[in-house]
């Protein structure tokens, strides 16, 4: 890369290195004759006029005067030559002294600049968070008001689920009504509210996740991150969601709007009695989010971590119920409840055998799994625990476990009593998830009809080279530009070599074996000696490597194709992270778009495609940052299209 610059003058070290003079106001030009340099015995020596042809060879008194008196004028002159060099030396070193200090004042303004705008996002954010006065918020400080009037008694379920869609049908006129509304008591809120009801219409889905995570309140793997992703996406979209939690002792609340305790007795089922809970309830991100704690098992979820414990089963079976009890005390009457993995699995078989019954028989259940690995065995009679009949589900057609059959298999049982299954997967195809589903298989081929598959999001808005900043420059698909100088402050911060021909690789690995370090090296060194640079990052030990590893890939690929890097594995043996090369059609759009271009290419197939045909390898990577793999693209579709299959039944 060539650079045009300004360059300051080398300042010289002694007299004898080669300067240049600045010349000042008070320099003079003064008319030198030919001098040479003379020692009296012929060697050089000092300054003295080069003699003339015409002097003779005799010396007399005029010719010493003459001489003399040029001695003193060359002596002048001499002497008026080092004053203008030392002159021009003094201000070399000024005007350089005040280069550098102009470079300082620059650098102390940038710095106070990013003080400055890093303040006022900061002082943005605690804003919002104090003001709480966007509409999704509004609308939702509006909602929770609604369940505390059903739970005190102040108004029917009836009522209460038309004023809750009313609510989000005119949710910009209802938060622009209702922004002063909300100091005012129960009685008078609930006046107004009823005034403001008429004509109001059903528009879109009212979906309740029962879960146990949601980003950012707690966040252990990639369920927390799709909580929130989703529920965002879905209601962008003009769909209703809320979310049940349990209220961990660890719970970061930083982000949570409204917080305050619904005021009204609150009791669940769980080992022959009722048992009483706190409820509380907030905004998050626009979302409404009820938290349920328990006051009789107050330890269940006042601990360290948030799971893998030996009374796992019994902390989120109590939790699954106390949800379904809420929900049915409220009088929510949602379309869809919609559970995660096993820890709220039971409440597919809890929903049909007790609770559709009372209220809810318009609702229906969707399970999404993040990995069929974890699936929670264990002895048919806890199911009791929470008003389950284990004789009637102990069998093979609904819970009893294939392997294992004298346990019952709570991830089974969500599989059978959902209504569809959503498996989330970036990479397979339904009919491997199918074949490689732990023990599953039998189930999952009985159940296939009500078997999707959906690829992870991200947040676009947070992710997005054109915004973010974090990087020194920022690009586009449009104007790659700044992603050159991206890869230079990357190279400069890694200490490698800032050269435009080399290609940046990264590298993430977790456990590496001796046999794959020793071919991930051979790798590396045929990749270096064709140009390329490694910047490895390992990845720690995590609970449940191998999911976690995966949900972790998928996402980083989403993110590294926005900003314009391909993912690719290192050998072609590489089979963890590779997509399924089987006929099956069923597979995502995602996944398509990987198989025809990154998803089965090699490091060192891409790197012989970046150097003897880079037009083709710019255009796939412009392709990539162009398309949208968010939340609210493919993802939310999928899960749409799941809704308005299930309603239909």
């Amino acid at each position: 890369m060539l650079m045009a610059t300004s360059i300051s003058p080398a300042i010289p070290s002694s007299p004898s290195r080669r300067f240049s003079i600045l010349t000042t106001p008070n320099a003079k030009f003064v008319k030198v004759p030919a001098l040479c340099c003379l020692r009296k015995n012929g060697e050089i020596n000092g300054l003295s006029r080069t003699p003339s042809p015409m002097d003779s060879g005799g010396q007399n008194d005029g010719e010493m005067s003459l001489e003399q008196s040029s001695n003193v004028e060359l002596e002048m002159k001499n002497n008026e030559i080092w004053r203008l060099f030392k002159e021009a030396q003094q201000n070399i070193l000024y005007l350089n002294k005040q280069r550098l200090k102009a470079v300082e004042e620059l650098n102390e303004a940038n710095r106070e600049k990013q003080l400055l705008v890093d303040k006022i996002e900061q002082l943005e954010k605690e804003t919002r968070r104090a003001s709480g006065k966007d509409n999704l918020a509004l609308c939702w400080a509006l909602l929770l008001r609604i369940d505390a009037m059903v739970l005190g008694g102040m108004i029917s379920p009836a009522e209460a689920t038309d004023l809750r869609r009313m609510v989000m049908d005119r949710k910009v006129s209802v938060a622009n009504v209702f922004s002063d509304m909300l100091q005012k008591r129960d009685a008078e809120l609930l006046a107004e509210l009823r005034h403001f009801s008429e004509g109001s219409k059903k528009k879109g889905f009212h979906i309740i996740h029962i879960c146990t995570e949601m980003e950012p309140l707690v966040s252990i793997g990639p369920l927390a991150p799709y909580i929130t992703g989703l529920s965002c996406a879905l209601q962008r979209k003009g769909h209703l969601v809320e979310v049940i939690l349990p209220k961990y002792a660890s719970l970061d609340l930083d982000e949570v709007q409204g917080l305050r305790e619904i005021e009204a007795e609150s009791y669940s089922y769980f080992n022959g009695e009722l048992h009483g809970n706190r409820i509380w309830t907030g905004v998050v991100y626009g979302i409404g989010v009820t938290f349920i704690q328990p006051l009789y098992f107050s330890s269940f979820f006042n601990r360290d971590r948030i799971y893998d414990y030996p009374d796992d089963f019994e902390r989120f079976t109590y939790f699954s119920r106390a949800s379904l009890d809420y929900i049915a005390k409220s009088g929510k009457q949602p379309d869809v409840l919609h559970l995660h993995n096993w820890e709220t699995a039971i409440v597919g078989p809890l929903f049909w055998d007790i609770f559709a019954k009372q209220g809810l028989g318009n609702t229906r259940i969707l399970l999404t799994c993040h990995g069929l690995d974890s699936q929670c065995l264990e002895e048919p009679d806890k199911l009791a625990l929470c008003g389950l009949d284990p004789g009637r589900l102990h069998r093979p057609d609904r819970l009893q476990d294939t392997a294992k059959t004298h346990l019952v298999n709570i991830l089974k049982g969500g599989v059978v009593y959902s209504n569809k299954v959503v498996v989330m997967s970036s990479m397979d195809s339904k009919g491997r998830i199918i074949r490689s589903s732990h023990g599953l298989e039998h189930t999952l081929a009985l159940h296939k009809e009500k078997l999707l598959v959906a690829p992870c999001g991200f947040d676009n808005s947070t992710w997005d080279p054109s915004k973010d900043n974090f990087l020194p420059v920022n690009y586009s698909a449009e104007n790659m530009r700044g992603k050159d100088a991206c890869k230079v402050a990357l190279q400069q911060q890694a200490g490698l070599s800032e050269h435009a021909s080399f290609i940046l690789v990264g590298c993430i690995f977790s456990e590496v074996s001796d046999f794959e370090l020793e071919k991930l090296k051979k790798v590396v060194w045929n990749a270096t000696k064709g140009g390329a640079q490694f910047v490895f990052m390992a990845n720690g030990a995590v609970p449940t490597i191998n999911r976690a590893l995966r949900s972790f890939q998928e996402e980083l690929e989403l993110k590294a194709l926005k900003y314009g890097a391909a993912p690719v594995s290192i050998t072609s043996g590489d089979q963890n992270f590779r997509y399924s090369a089987d006929h099956d059609h069923e597979i995502t759009r995602f996944s398509q778009f990987m198989r025809s271009t990154f998803g089965n290419m090699t490091l060192s197939q891409a790197l012989d495609e970046i150097n003897n045909n880079p037009s083709t390898w710019k255009t796939k990577i412009s392709d990539a940052m162009m398309r949208d793999f968010s939340w609210d693209a493919e993802c939310c579709d999928i899960h749409v299209s799941a809704y308005t299959a299930v309603k239909s039944l």
